[in-house]
């Protein structure tokens, strides 16, 4: 197993094209890496990495310019990370100012099916699962001898290199393959609240209804008082703030997971 050898970890990268907005027939298209040693996974955007880069120079430097994470925005504000032995995942992602995860052991039903085709330099291997209220068609190679794939995706007899919902609003296509000398581990930007995965989804609900007052309230003070580092919020300014992350919630009506 050259990509696996003991001691080195790999990193597959995915190119991702989502349909966030119902709405909207507009795609998005960015890059998310699946880094694993063998045993474990984690799945998370390219920008996320290019994030904590730049924020770990403005720590260092002590220059603070938030100009230059203008382009980094990800439509996936979530990492992925896997026990391949118990196939269990943790799933971590921000909701307003606080940092969430929860823990699941997906059940992936997979009808690996007789269809075969060459992706790239990979014979592949359809097959059909339904998770999150979406039907999906995977194409495995069992080449990779890696249980494993973008997302949540696991448990197929070869590593995942392309998987779409049936709708097509998102689909992870497998680009390129590299070594590296270790995994990628986040830049733990405080506390992380442990939940249960049906709190976080209630959650996640209040916030696309809601995201003024679901601010507000974390705050604790009614949106009024003293913001970061003890500086007042300007009324208008919060009020701005808030429309945008209204319009954003908004735009995010159609995610991976419809339940």
């Amino acid at each position: 197993m050259p990509l696996l050898m003991a001691q080195q970890s790999t990193r597959f990268v995915y190119q991702v094209t989502a349909t966030p907005d119902s709405t909207s027939t507009d795609k998005k298209t960015e890059l998310a890496y699946l880094d694993t040693n063998g045993k474990k996974s984690i799945f998370y955007a390219e920008n996320s990495m290019k994030r904590d880069s730049v924020m770990e120079r403005m720590r260092t430097t002590k220059n603070f310019d938030r100009t230059q994470m203008q382009n980094l925005r990800s439509n996936m504000q979530f990492t992925v990370e896997k026990d391949l032995t118990s196939q269990s995942v943790v799933y971590k992602s921000r909701i307003g100012r606080d940092n969430y995860s929860y823990s699941e052991v997906p059940v992936f039903d997979w009808k690996i099916l007789p269809e075969t085709v060459k992706i790239g330099d990979y014979q592949t291997q359809k097959a059909e699962t339904k998770y999150g209220g979406r039907t999906w068609y995977a194409w495995f190679t069992q080449e990779i001898p890696l249980q494993d794939g973008p997302y949540k995706f696991s448990g197929l007899p070869g590593l995942i290199v392309k998987i779409q919902d049936e709708k097509g609003d998102y689909s992870f296509d497998l680009m390129q393959t590299k070594k590296i000398a270790e995994m990628y581990q986040p830049l733990n930007r405080g506390q992380v609240i442990s939940l249960s995965k049906s709190k976080y989804t209630e959650m996640e609900k209040k916030m696309q209804k809601d995201p003024g007052s679901f601010f507000s309230s974390q705050r604790g003070d009614g949106g009024r008082g003293p913001g970061a580092g003890g500086l007042s919020i300007d009324p208008k300014q919060m009020q701005e703030f808030q429309k945008r992350m209204e319009a954003e919630a908004k735009s995010r009506n159609n995610p991976i997971e419809l339940k």
